[in-house]
């Protein structure tokens, strides 16, 4: 029975992929899929990446198109990026917390208490709050980011574990909003102390999102396209990873004869797993949900996501 239940999934999974084919070709689409997305999704994505790489696609992208395969502020930073374009995303219900742990008002409030203080933000918000923004940063750059700003001190939002990160490599003064990723934040020291125990030949690589304290044991800390790049360099065999699942994908596709163990089975964003290959195909067929941004709104947040790409791209 397992057998042609997968037969038949396999049969239906080919028949989605042949459809998208077609709808991507009549629309002019392109299909942008973070490293974070399920196998399904990788698999028949243009281009895959993290939130630096996918952000420049789509500021860059001759398509008519953008389906962003990702969470929701993702596809804000598209529709803002490519104003004339049409983004749309196979499931408007993705979220991501840790943007939703800063507000517009809320940082206009601490603004005030702090006159003059420029504000770097975590691409990993609101357009709303990337409007209240000097200039934004994504994981790849933060630490080149606030090192840029001409200025001794920031106000640095919404994630407190990567802006502690980032203060250990900027004399700068970081005033940090309390925001946190729910996935990362749950990987604990017992954690990877359990999985060291397991997999004592291992390296263990994490994104600097998790807690300071299991950031403190790694052997390679970066970001998503980082860690990527760094185990499919490496001489080591195995690894014990610390972010999102998700990047098995990439990581066994670039590495197929290494070993990958993530540090704890709680690393899944449920609000990246949202999307699945028979939402892709539907919203490109119906146009639909499409991702709006005031254009005031837009473009105020314009600017900042602009700043980052000239000072990244030097």
């Amino acid at each position: 029975m397992e057998a042609l239940a997968l037969e038949r999934k396999a049969e239906r999974d080919a028949e989605l992929k042949e459809r998208l084919l077609q709808l991507k070709k009549e629309r002019n689409a392109i299909i942008l899929a973070h490293y974070y997305q399920r196998d399904e999704i990788q698999e028949v994505a243009d281009f895959r990446g993290d939130s630096f790489l996918l952000a420049q696609k789509a500021a860059s992208t001759d398509a008519d198109v953008i389906v962003f395969c990702g969470v929701h502020f993702m596809g804000e930073s598209a529709k803002i990026l490519a104003p004339n374009k049409t983004v749309i995303i196979p499931d408007e219900r993705a979220g991501c917390p840790m943007a939703d742990m800063v507000n517009a008002d809320g940082l206009r409030k601490l603004k005030a208490q702090h006159p003059g203080v420029p504000v770097v933000t975590y691409i990993n918000s609101t357009a709303d709050v990337k409007a209240e923004t000097d200039i934004v940063c994504t994981s790849a750059n933060a630490v080149k980011i606030v090192n840029s700003v001409d200025s001794d001190t920031v106000i640095w939002c919404p994630d407190k574990n990567l802006g502690h990160y980032v203060q250990q490599h900027t004399d700068k003064k970081m005033i940090i909003w309390e925001g946190y990723c729910n996935t990362h934040d749950m990987l604990t020291v017992k954690d990877v102390e359990e999985m060291r125990a397991q997999y004592p030949n291992a390296e263990f690589v994490v994104h600097p999102e998790c807690r300071p304290e299991v950031v403190a044991m790694a052997d390679f800390v970066g970001s998503t396209t980082a860690i990527i790049k760094y185990c499919r360099e490496s001489d080591k065999q195995e690894f014990i990873v610390g972010t999102e699942d998700g990047t098995g994908y990439q990581l066994r596709l670039d590495s197929p004869n290494k070993t990958f163990h993530f540090a704890s089975k709680f690393l899944v964003c449920p609000n990246m797993k949202v999307n699945n290959l028979k939402k892709l195909v539907k919203c490109l067929e119906n146009m639909s949900p499409q991702i709006y941004v005031p254009t005031a709104v837009a473009d105020k947040a314009r600017r900042s996501l602009e700043r980052m790409l000239e000072v990244a791209g030097k």
